[in-house]
């Protein structure tokens, strides 16, 4: 599980800066990626938040692994992933 979260960041990092370099709305979407990440299917990524990069075949199977692990969580947490989100996007600069 750690590389698999190691491997979203990875995959975050990337994807923000090219939509940065695109002058794309990044809290959009994060949120669509990451929704569709969460709920949807791997194809749903492809057609929908990554349907206008060229994704190779690597980081197809990476991010298909990715979701594989994502879908074995029980509901709970996968609940609990979509509050955090929700208030992680709500708040980007959490006050400490």
């Amino acid at each position: 599980m750690k590389g698999s979260s190691t491997l979203l960041l990875v995959v975050l990092t990337v994807l923000c800066t090219c939509g940065r370099a695109r002058g794309e709305d990044n809290s959009e979407f994060f949120m669509e990626f990451l929704q569709v990440l969460l709920v949807g299917s791997p194809e749903e990524l492809y057609e929908g938040p990554l349907g206008k990069y060229n994704v190779n075949q690597d980081a197809k199977e990476a991010l298909t692994e990715l979701k594989s692990c994502i879908d074995g969580l029980q509901p709970i947490h996968k609940a609990e992933l979509v509050k955090l989100l929700v208030l992680g996007l709500g708040n980007p600069f959490p006050q400490t």
